[in-house]
Order: structure tokens, then sequence, then C-alpha cells
């Protein structure tokens, strides 16, 4: 079992990378039966669709994440964390202002900052707020919901309540890391003794490193860094690109929005839908409000608000750094809390 689970994301990713080739190519797949009827136009447009929306956001969370690893000492890191719990929530979500990424970009940001001394509740109320409560994200929620304002509100101030709802339990109940293992080739030997000062003697970039000058050394450390989160967290995002343009390929949406206006159901449809479709936080909002004819206000505040916090590529990412049992506990919290509160929001604010 141990072995799938350390070989099946390589399989996966070489796989995603023969399909790759096969679009850049413009051939059709061999015809093996079935396969032959799979609509794969619209599979390589929603999967390049995907992955072009995302790579930038990964590229530019692990480009933060290798400055942070070189450039700041888990010293600092410490001196900037609140140590009241309030403090922190409050400061996990005012960091997405500072950093406006996509949940994909957030996981390697936050990797590199809980390992410098950052608590796991700060970390994770980050992980969900960040992706909402940036200024990208109000202003695209508010050109998509130009009639209904108050949508762009409810969804800013939903994602807060929750993010700090869940980042205050895990840091009631959550007493060891949940990190996983440190993969070899992103360890760092003093992490502790910051400034950038990190033994890479196994590689050329560890000797430019440590030899060179002070300033072409960081420059190599930095860009080593970035180069080995990217391809370990790409192959995460190629294998949950794959899986929902297969999801999004197979099934209609027109057949999925008979579920219209039911009091719950449309809730539970639309999170599941924001699950799977695993859009941008950038660009959700549109597609939210081309249903809002035939959804509730409610449900659409719910693919708002879950979507960007939790969907399938997220997930992958989230398990290549957490445990399973933690983000499968955080998967369970965060459903129970963005469905109640969107119902909240249902009755008292949107109506």
């Amino acid at each position: 079992m141990q072995t799938i689970l350390r070989k099946g994301p390589f399989v996966a990713a070489a796989a995603c990378l023969v399909l790759l080739a096969l679009i850049v190519a413009r051939k059709r797949p061999p015809d093996f039966g079935t396969l032959a009827a799979f609509p794969w136009s619209g599979f390589k447009t929603i999967f390049i669709s995907i992955l072009l929306e995302a790579v930038p956001f990964v590229l530019l969370g692990v480009l933060v994440s290798a400055l942070l690893q070189v450039f700041v000492s888990e010293r600092t890191v410490r001196r900037w964390t609140p140590r009241h719990p309030a403090l922190g929530v409050l400061f996990a979500c005012t960091l997405g202002i500072v950093f406006p990424l996509c949940e994909c970009g957030m996981i390697p940001i936050v990797r590199r900052l809980m390992r410098k001394g950052m608590p796991v509740y700060i970390a994770v109320t980050f992980i969900l707020a960040g992706p909402i409560l940036n200024p990208v994200v109000y202003a695209s929620t508010f050109a998509a919901f130009r009639s209904h304002p108050e949508m762009a509100y409810s969804r800013m101030g939903l994602a807060f309540l929750v993010a700090a709802a869940i980042g205050l339990l895990v840091r009631a109940f959550v007493r060891r890391s949940p990190l996983k293992r440190e993969h070899p080739g992103l360890a760092s030997g003093a992490d502790e003794g910051g400034g950038g000062r990190h033994d890479h003697g196994r590689s050329a970039r560890g000797a430019a490193h440590v030899h060179g000058a002070p300033g072409s050394g960081k420059l190599a450390a930095t860009f080593g860094h970035a180069s080995d989160e990217f391809f370990e967290m790409g192959k995460y995002l190629l294998i949950g690109a794959m899986l929902t343009a297969v999801i999004q390929s197979a099934v209609e949406r027109e057949s999925l929005a008979a579920i219209g206006q039911g009091a719950w159901s449309s809730h539970l449809f639309m999170m599941g839908f924001a699950y799977l479709l695993s859009l941008c936080s950038t660009s959700d909002a549109f597609v939210a409000s081309s249903f809002a004819s035939t959804f509730t206000s409610g449900s659409l505040l719910t693919f708002l608000v879950f979507g960007p916090m939790l969907d399938l590529k997220n997930t992958l990412m989230l398990l290549s750094v957490f445990r399973v049992r933690f983000v499968l506990a955080l998967a369970a919290l965060l459903a129970a809390a963005v469905l109640t509160g969107s119902r909240l929001f249902e009755l008292y604010v949107l109506n």
C-alpha cells in the first residue's frame, strides 16, 4: 500500500504528461471502444484551462516560499506572529491582503512558514481565508454580482467567520504537528539559523551557495528551493486538473442544474459542484453568477466560500503536505461550518 501511495502520483503525473503531449500534437487517442465516445475536445479545453489558470499562482507561491526560506529566519517569523489566539487569527486573515494568491499558491508558502515556526492554527486560518480575503477576489465577485453587491460582502464575511472558527478549533484540539515528513530535496539543515545559510552540499546549487558571493549564493538557493517545490506540488496539480477535466467533460452541467431551489439540497449540490470544478477563486464568481436564476443565493454563497477553501486539486496538494487524518478532519469541519453559515446568511442577510 505504501508503494502505491509513493509511486501513484508519479504514474498519474506521467499519464497527464502523455495526454498533454497528445493535446499539443493535436492527435486523437487510440480507439479503445468506449474511450472513442469520450468528449476529448471538451476534456482538452478544460484540462488546459485549469493548468493555465493555476500554474501562474503555483509559480508565484513557490517563488514567495523560496524567498521566505532564504531571506526570512525562523526568529523573524516567530517575532511577527502574535501570541494571543484572537490576534493570531486576525493576523492570518489579513495575510491574504499581503499575499493575494489563489489556493494553489498558498500551500507552498504555508508549509515553509510552518517549518519556520508559524503555529498550526494560524497556518490553517491563512490557507482557508487567504484565497478569498484579498482585493482581487473581492473585485471579481463584485463585478460578477453587480446587481447583488451583498454577495461580495457576504462572501468576505462568511469566509472570515469560517476561517477564524476553524483556526481557533485547530488551536484548541491539535497538539502535534500535522505536517508530513519533509521531502529530502526540500530539507534544509539550518532553518533555525535564518538568513539563507543552509547546507546544500549534495548539489551544485549548494556549492554555489556556500562558496560563491553572498548575493549570487542566495539567488541560486532561491531558485533551487522554488524548482524543488514546484515539481513536488506540480504533480498533484496535474492529477487534480486531469480528474477535474474528466468529471466536467463526462457530466452535463444542464442536467446538474435541475436541483434548483432546494433548501438544503441546493447547498449540498453547490458544495460538491465547487469541489469538483476546482475553479480559481479569482474567476469562480462568474461561474456562480451564471446560476443566479436557478439557484438560491445561499447556495451560491456556499459555492463561493467552500470551493476556494477546499476543492479536488487543492485536496491532493494538502495531502502532500499534511497527514491524511488531519486533512479529513479539516474537510469535515469545513463542510459543516460553510453549510451552516451559508444557510444562516441566506435566512438573515441575503433575503
